[in-house]
C-alpha cells in the first residue's frame, strides 16, 4: 500500500481512533449523527490494505425478534461503502444507489464484520460490493455507488444594481 493512499485514509480531521476496549486502534468518523447514534460503527485498514469495518450487537440494534434490525445492517453497510471508497473517494460523497440481501440474522453479543472491494473507481463515481458475516457466517450482502462531491466556491457578490 502507498503512503499517499494511507494517509488519505488515516487523516481527516473528523476522524476519532478509539484507545481503549474491544476496539483500540480502530477508528470511526464523528461528523455522522446518524451513525454515531445507531453505531457505534469502526473500521480500520490491516497492512495489506483491506478495508474491515466491525461492531458489536447491542440491545439497541435489535428488532423485536431480538435480531438484528434490517435498518441497522443498511446503515452498516453504507458506514462500510464510505470506510472501504476512503482511499480514493478523496474527499466527500454520498451514496446515489443501494442494493443488499438479506441472508441470516445476528443476536445480540455478536461481531459483526463488513468486508468488500472497489469494483471501479471513476472520475466521478466509485462502484463497490461488499458482505457483512459474524465468524464464517454471511448475514448480509451489499452493493453501492458513491458520488463524489465537488465544493464549488460561493458565487462573487456583484455590486451592480439591476
Amino acid at each position: 500500500m502507498d503512503d499517499l493512499t494511507k494517509s488519505i485514509f488515516l487523516n481527516r480531521p473528523d476522524l476519532h481512533v478509539e484507545t481503549s476496549g474491544e476496539f483500540a486502534g480502530w477508528r470511526t468518523w464523528s461528523r455522522d449523527n446518524f451513525e454515531s447514534h445507531n453505531g457505534p460503527f469502526w473500521h480500520r485498514m490491516d497492512d495489506d490494505g483491506q478495508v474491515r469495518c466491525a461492531f458489536r450487537v447491542e440491545k439497541k440494534h435489535l428488532n423485536g425478534m431480538r435480531n438484528v434490525h434490517g435498518g441497522c445492517y443498511m446503515t452498516f453497510a453504507d458506514y462500510c461503502l464510505f470506510a472501504m471508497a476512503a482511499p480514493v473517494l478523496e474527499g466527500a460523497g454520498v451514496t446515489v444507489s443501494f442494493a443488499c440481501e438479506f441472508l441470516d440474522a445476528a443476536r445480540e453479543g455478536e461481531l459483526v464484520e463488513g468486508t468488500g472491494e472497489i469494483m471501479r473507481a471513476g472520475a466521478s463515481m466509485v462502484f463497490l460490493r461488499g458482505l457483512l458475516k459474524s465468524g464464517e457466517r454471511p448475514l448480509f450482502t451489499f452493493s453501492g455507488t458513491l458520488k463524489r462531491l465537488k465544493f464549488r466556491s460561493p458565487p462573487v457578490a456583484s455590486n451592480d444594481v439591476k
